[in-house]
């Protein structure tokens, strides 16, 4: 099953994720089919802290995908922010 959901990078203490589409069955932050957008939780300035292909995240629940709860949320913040 595919999977939407955060793979972890950055340093210590300076966590940046990118949002991806993976197996669920491969590790958090392993082998991925497609990286759809990144959240930056410690973004400041004019650094953008959630970025989201919305064309790519519809087309890949069209087919099935499932969106983590993380997930989930964020891209509610970013409709939310975009409208």
């Amino acid at each position: 099953m595919v999977v939407i959901r955060l793979a972890r990078g950055g340093a210590k203490k300076r966590p940046f994720f990118n949002i991806v589409a993976a197996d669920s069955r491969n590790r958090r932050d392993g082998r991925f089919i497609e990286r759809v957008g990144y959240y930056n939780p410690v973004a400041s300035g004019a650094e953008k802290g959630l970025v989201v292909n919305t064309e790519r995240l519809a087309y890949w629940e069209q087919n099935g995908a499932q969106l983590s709860p993380t997930v989930a949320r964020l891209v509610k913040q970013a409709a939310k922010a975009a409208a």
